[in-house]
């Protein structure tokens, strides 16, 4: 085995967590054309996701909205243990002639981490994917199925789950995200 992938995996291991690494390279999906960043932003709920350590609560959800510099100011909440915490982030657009394709990042000291929007009709649900090259070995993903409400209809989930699956996206772990008992605002 390679000396510096012994000295490496220590420190990455804990980083991927809940996650399931997959060997090779990131898929390269597509992603949603024409797409409107004005359209997408607002309130999503989480309705289902590939397991993520930084998740680990309830009533997971993201409020995007435009700054003055036109970056975008992320706000995003969950119960966790019965408190409410929330995370304040930016989005940037990483390719102005390809806006589907963000870049979000929760910490002014970690790059951005890509936020691709694959497929959304802006006022019912939306599919996004991330994807991390980890040491060009293996690679680590995220994908979230979203919608403006706290439900969305099982045949929605199904179709969502089929264009992740029509990407070369492994969604056979995807878990429903829990919107019970959220209340009516966070």
């Amino acid at each position: 085995m390679n000396p510096s992938l012994v000295l490496v995996l220590p420190f990455v291991l804990p980083l991927i967590g809940a996650q399931v690494p997959h060997w090779g390279p990131c898929p390269e999906p597509a992603v949603q054309t024409a797409f409107s960043l004005k359209k997408f932003m607002g309130r999503w709920f989480e309705i289902a996701k590939l397991p993520a350590q930084f998740e680990k609560g309830r009533c997971i959800e993201t409020n995007f909205s435009m700054k003055a510099d036109n970056s975008i100011r992320l706000v995003s909440s969950e119960i966790l243990k019965g408190e409410l915490r929330k995370m304040e982030g930016t989005g940037v657009t990483e390719d102005l002639k390809n806006p589907a394709k963000l870049g979000i990042s929760f910490s002014y000291v970690l790059p951005y981490s890509p936020y691709w929007i694959l497929s959304t009709d802006y006022v019912n649900s939306a599919l996004i994917y991330s994807c991390t090259d980890i040491l060009m070995l293996f690679h680590v993903e995220f994908a979230w199925i979203l919608s403006r409400n706290r439900t969305l209809s099982a045949s929605t989930i199904d179709k969502a789950k089929e264009i992740f699956t029509n990407n070369n996206i492994d969604v056979s772990g995807m878990i429903a995200s829990r919107q019970q008992g959220c209340g009516r605002t966070l």
